[in-house]
């Protein structure tokens, strides 16, 4: 394992036991206790996860994870918020932001054990595809979470993205909303069905002809169909 965790915190003391906790289960960490700190620290060494924090005292956690998301460099780096803040609407937002899973204070280390080693086992399988082409016409590379249709890059957010890429990387397979939000979201059932429903809808709208490509199986779920 030895994956390295960035910390972003500034409960020092949430941060020493978060410390000692990944270290029994084989994790290497390093934290920081400001937004500035830890964005300066990427020029030199990318972590493999960042646990982010969104009360920091020079940021809000929302435009670090934000910034995360909006860089190639960055963007794949898989994003836990950890925060106090446990409504609907924040962790809605956080998710939406890019992050890849929301756990709210106080948790278990065990469940922040696993939710870490869910993020990483699902970045692993997005970038085994490298490249997926869907009906000839549309090219997503996972890679530079990039997506092109008859060459032209399409705008989408990084949830829209991941949505596409999950599909795609099995064809013809359908998926039940359970399983998408699974994949999306991790364990964080806060974020309801339609909500798959409203992003497949806005992916189709950007994906033009070619959203035609994304089928919805009624009573089941959704596929991608198209080599």
């Amino acid at each position: 394992m030895n994956e390295r965790i960035a910390i972003v915190e500034d409960e020092a003391d949430l941060a020493r036991l978060v410390v000692a906790h990944l270290a029994k289960d084989g994790f290497r960490t390093s934290v920081f206790g400001d937004a500035e700190s830890f964005l300066r620290s990427l020029a030199r060494d990318k972590p493999d996860a960042v646990l982010l924090d969104l009360m920091l005292p020079d940021a809000s956690g929302m435009d670090v994870c934000r910034k995360l998301k909006s860089e190639d460099e960055t963007r794949p780096i898989p994003v836990i918020i950890v925060t106090a803040r446990g409504e609907e609407t924040d962790r809605v937002l956080g998710l939406e932001m890019g992050a890849d899973d929301y756990i709210v204070k106080p948790f278990s280390f065990k469940e922040l054990s696993a939710r870490i080693r869910a993020v990483l086992r699902r970045g692993r399988e997005a970038g085994e595809g490298k490249k997926i082409t869907i009906g000839g016409e549309v090219e997503v590379d996972v890679e530079r979470y990039e997506v092109r249709v008859g060459g032209e890059l399409i705008d989408l957010t990084t949830t829209e993205f991941k949505l596409l890429a999950f599909l795609a990387s099995k064809k013809g397979r359908v998926f039940t909303r359970e399983q998408i939000l699974d994949h999306l979201w991790g364990h964080d059932k806060i974020v309801l069905d339609r909500t798959v429903d409203v992003h497949i809808k806005n992916l189709r709208l950007k994906l033009k002809s070619t959203g035609r490509l994304i089928q919805n199986i009624r009573g089941v779920g959704y596929k991608v169909e198209g080599e």
